[in-house]
């Protein structure tokens, strides 16, 4: 499974833990230089699979929707659910302002 394209350098390794500012010791950088190198071996033995025949797709099962249909139902009036509000004002929840004096 070892492929020499997708193999990864310990140079590599290093110039991508000063990117992400990660401090790696030497065998550190070693041992996660074979640990990528596997993983892209494996990510292009993946890609070699994949065909243009197959769709792509996000599920391995399909999807229904489990949501149940709408159905109209009364609802509270403005006077109800203002009714256990602590402070209403002209129809509408009064609620202390918090940004400042902006409009």
């Amino acid at each position: 499974m070892s492929d020499t394209s997708a193999s990864i350098s310990r140079d590599e390794v290093a110039h991508l833990a000063t990117l992400a500012r990660l401090a790696l010791t030497d065998d550190e950088l070693d041992r996660y230089a074979g640990q990528l190198g596997v993983i892209l071996a494996s990510v292009a033995r993946v890609a070699e699979v994949a065909a243009d025949d197959i769709p792509p797709t996000s599920h391995a099962l399909p999807l229904t929707n489990v949501m149940r249909d709408d159905e109209v139902r009364p609802g509270l009036t403005q006077e109800e659910a203002l009714a256990g509000a602590p402070a209403a004002e002209q129809g509408r929840f009064r609620v202390p302002r918090i940004l400042g004096e902006e409009a």
